[in-house]
């Protein structure tokens, strides 16, 4: 089944009789002129005016330099006349300088060379000691061996002490060494010439013959 729009028709046929009508009134203006006086209008001559630039106003001169203003020189002033009356009796001197300063001190003396001193060991000759006796005690029981002593002597050459440093292994035979050296009698050592006590060593060597 179909459904006729009478109305629908007859607006649709108005709107293209409009547009018809619009397209040749267009036609017709471009055609008598009026497309002419659009472009006179729009290619009329422009005016334009130059303008002066203005230029910027000169700078101002920088003021002077203010004057140079020479100092005056002082003022002579003559120094005052002193006059200074010396008594009679001391008119004769005359002083030619005076200085507050103290003298420098004198410099001090110089040291005295260091004296050389001269040393002499003492001398200890075995030699002149008398040889000791064999303990009896210790030939019996055959007993040898060297003993070591140390001993101080004295300015006019006696062993003043003495002591043992090595032992010779038996005791009699170090007593014995030690006795036999307080009768030694030794020359000192010097010093500058003159005796003085001083440690010295000896050696005993104790030994039975066959």
């Amino acid at each position: 089944m179909s459904y006729v729009q009478p109305h629908d028709s007859g607006r649709r046929l108005t709107g293209i009789v409009l547009v018809v009508a619009f397209h040749a009134l267009l036609v017709y203006g471009l055609i008598h002129g009026l497309a002419r006086k659009i472009v006179e209008v729009v290619s009329q001559p422009l005016e334009t005016k130059i303008i002066e630039e203005l230029k910027p106003p000169p700078d101002k001169p920088p003021p002077p330099p203010p004057p140079k203003l020479n100092t005056p020189p002082p003022p002579y002033i003559p120094p005052p006349e002193v006059s200074v009356q010396m008594p009679a009796a001391a008119s004769q001197f005359a002083i030619t300088a005076v200085t507050r300063d103290r003298p420098p001190p004198p410099p001090p003396p110089a040291a005295p060379a260091p004296r050389r001193i001269t040393r002499s060991a003492a001398i200890v000759n075995a030699s002149a000691c008398e040889k000791p006796a064999y303990p009896p005690a210790s030939l019996r029981s055959q007993e040898s061996g060297i003993v070591t002593l140390g001993f101080l002597i004295e300015i006019d050459g006696r062993v003043l002490e003495s002591k043992v440093e090595k032992s010779s292994g038996y005791r009699r035979l170090d007593e014995a060494a030690s006795k036999a050296l307080g009768l030694c009698k030794f020359q000192p050592a010097m010093i500058d010439n003159k005796p003085e006590k001083s440690w010295a060593r000896i050696e005993y060597e104790w030994r039975i013959d066959e």
